[in-house]
């Protein structure tokens, strides 16, 4: 069956979370401060610099929702009611150990649940520019920057010194080069690792207290998938449709579309979503400036609150090409106005500039469209076997 398809390794990697809980535990109670984020725009080598632990805070599950509606309204995006549910539950390790927040000015809704979390914990927030092109920008984020290391000395009484900067920009890059490494092994057709446990080995970066230890278990990944690609493992066969999902951040809780896809025979090969590929594409100039350096890279990068978002395109054609992809499909959270509206440019370019079969999906973190969701991606997967016999 599917399981002596999987890499030994990922019981490894899917072990991380259980073993992270306790590990931020035992760094708090040792002392170590903890700086909680939520987001891809959130630059962890400034923690780093200071001396502390940077964690992705929970936000993937529908459990604490209800919860959360109590104070946040219903046709809210799910993440940011999950986000906030979990932070008003206790029930994730990361946030109860954080010491701080980073907060992001990437969308409305989170930016006004952000200061409904603010009575919880101390919180920086950073204002990110509407707009990833021009001087302006990249100056107003260079001072957001600055801004966040000044908080975080404040906060910790530590001084972040340009050659701690620098070190950290390393230890970022390397984990980055890893994933990054990881994720290009399934531009191999066909796909050595599920989209399943890439999206996990991708996603569970975030929790990883032990930045070097999160690396060394990538590594190890990587060679062993790479032994098994030349005993020829594979985890789909060659005719499995190659799929590109783009869209709205993903992770364990929320992963439905990408498992009704794999489940009716797709390899979903890239990630392109933010949980992906999309933070590993641009790494961190170390010959630069540390403060140019990190503000260029984190302003590239390219989300759906940015306008214009062509960034976005341009990697899609990327990863088109170079994945050998035979559709795209884009998923969307619910009232995710950003992601949604930029679908219809998504879909024209796919469609016109690739020509490739498109389909969004929009939905939350609920089940209850999971029907819906396998008819729809049987349907669109059908259209893509036509297209590969007409072709």
């Amino acid at each position: 069956g599917r399981n002596s398809m999987r890499p030994k390794i990922m019981e490894e990697v899917e072990a991380l979370r259980g073993v992270n809980s306790a590990k931020i535990k035992e760094a708090h109670e040792a002392g170590k401060k903890v700086v909680g984020m939520y987001c891809v725009f959130s630059p962890s080598e400034i923690a780093l610099a200071a001396g502390a632990i940077p964690v992705s805070l929970c936000g993937t599950t529908q459990e604490p929702i209800e919860e959360a509606e109590k104070v946040l309204p219903r046709n809210l995006c799910p993440l940011i009611k999950s986000s906030y549910g979990f932070a008003i539950t206790d029930k994730c390790p990361y946030f109860y150990f954080s010491d701080v927040l980073l907060a992001e000015t990437t969308c409305d809704g989170k930016k006004k649940m952000y200061e409904l979390m603010a009575e919880i914990k101390p919180m920086h927030v950073m204002s990110l520019p509407q707009t990833a092109e021009g001087e302006d920008a990249l100056e107003m984020w260079k001072n957001e920057i600055v801004k966040f290391i000044n908080f975080l000395e404040e906060q910790f009484d530590v001084e972040i010194t340009e050659e701690k900067l620098r070190d950290a920009i390393k230890l970022m890059n390397r984990e980055r080069d890893a994933m990054k490494r990881l994720h290009k092994l399934n531009a191999h057709k066909p796909a050595p690792l599920s989209g399943m446990d890439m999206m996990l080995a991708q996603w569970l970066k975030g929790f990883n207290v032990e930045k070097e230890a999160g690396i060394d278990l990538i590594e190890r990944l990587i060679k062993e998938v790479e032994e098994r690609m030349e005993q020829g493992i594979y985890a789909f066969d060659e005719k499995a449709p190659r799929i590109l999902l783009t869209g709205c951040p993903i992770g364990a809780g929320s992963e439905k579309v990408l498992k009704a896809l794999e489940e009716a025979g797709a390899s979903v090969v890239a990630l392109e979503n933010c949980t992906g590929y999309k933070g590993l594409d641009v790494m961190v100039d170390e010959e630069k400036d540390p403060i140019t350096a990190l503000a260029e890279k984190y302003l590239a990068t390219p989300c759906s609150c940015m306008t214009p978002n062509n960034r976005r395109l341009d990697l899609i054609k990327r990863l088109a090409e170079e994945y050998q992809v035979d559709g795209v499909v884009d998923l969307t959270w619910q009232a995710c106005h950003t992601y949604n509206i930029e679908s219809y440019t998504v879909k024209k370019f796919v469609q016109e500039e690739l020509n490739l079969p498109f389909m969004q999906i929009e939905t939350d973190y609920s089940d209850s469209d999971t029907g819906q969701v396998k008819v729809r991606v049987e349907a669109f997967l059908e259209t893509i076997e036509v297209s590969a016999v007409a072709n």
